[in-house]
């Protein structure tokens, strides 16, 4: 399976539009994996080839967070040996990746068989977008206002939480962020957290999917694949950048409302029948 060779102007445009797709919502908390499936599928860029190049970007998307964390990294990483304060926040990342890891083995492929389908998606995103609503609207006790004051408790929780992104449409970093409001984080704290802990998590799952499909990478390729790995490191710096920004003076409503909005559009479009999302496979 190739792309037919060399690269027509339309396949670039496929690997530019859909680069920008998972850049803009890879950490936001609107399910970037929702956005692909229904983008993919609008498309027509489905099927194996999908899953190949999805590989590609999600890891350019996750090379931006690294990029734009890279003084904090570098700091725990030198600071491993000697200052406890880099070990624990190092053994808070890996407590809060593992819940994944072992669900992640467990249910991937049965989630993938049942789940990757547009309504799924569209209905996880209106109830996440609901839940979201709610986490805003209620008080709280905020106990770590830096990701310093994280205890191994909360990463745990929050990593429970991060196995409900394991459903398409959830989001993966409105889980963590959401979860994290819930266990007493600050919203700044939640959102860092959630930042740090897709490293692992997207790496991870970038390698065990890469593994599972590495039939289908081919040389000639290479080209489609590179662009949407730039444009998704480019758009997925912008919106880090932007978020972050965001979130000091704002809450994470504006994002519930958009979720539910769009999810009740492609459940409109499937109910009217507008478009057959029901052939749609990703």
């Amino acid at each position: 399976m190739t792309f037919g060779g060399s690269m027509d102007f339309w396949t670039a445009i496929q690997a530019f539009i859909l680069g920008v797709v998972e850049g803009l919502t890879e950490f936001l908390p609107i399910s970037s994996t929702g956005h692909q499936i229904i983008v993919a599928d609008l498309l027509d860029f489905t099927g194996d080839r999908f899953n190949a190049f999805n590989i590609i970007i999600q890891l350019g998307a996750i090379l931006a967070v690294v990029w734009e964390f890279r003084g904090k990294i570098f700091q725990v990483v030198t600071g491993l040996p000697t200052q406890p304060k880099a070990r624990r926040f190092t053994a808070n990342l890996l407590i809060a990746f593992l819940p994944a890891v072992v669900l992640g083995v467990i249910f991937a492929d049965a989630i993938h068989h049942y789940l990757f389908n547009p309504i799924t998606v569209a209905a996880a995103l209106v109830v996440g977008g609901v839940i979201m609503l709610w986490a805003e609207r209620r008080q709280h006790e905020v106990h770590a206002e830096t990701v310093d004051d994280i205890t191994w408790k909360d990463a745990l929780k929050v990593g429970f939480a991060q196995c409900l992104a394991m459903i398409p449409g959830t989001s993966r970093s409105g889980a963590t962020i959401i979860g994290g409001l819930l266990f007493g984080l600050s919203r700044k704290t939640a959102t860092e957290f959630s930042f740090f802990l897709a490293m692992p998590t997207m790496v991870g799952a970038a390698v065990y999917s890469g593994y599972k499909y590495r039939d289908l990478f081919q040389p000639a390729d290479l080209p489609v694949f590179a662009i949407g790995f730039v444009t998704s490191f480019i758009f997925a710096m912008i919106a880090v950048k932007g978020l972050l920004k965001f979130i000091a003076s704002h809450s994470y409503a504006v994002f519930a409302w958009y979720r539910i909005a769009f999810g009740l559009l492609i459940l409109a479009t499937w109910q009217f029948g507008w478009i057959d999302w029901v052939a749609a496979k990703a």
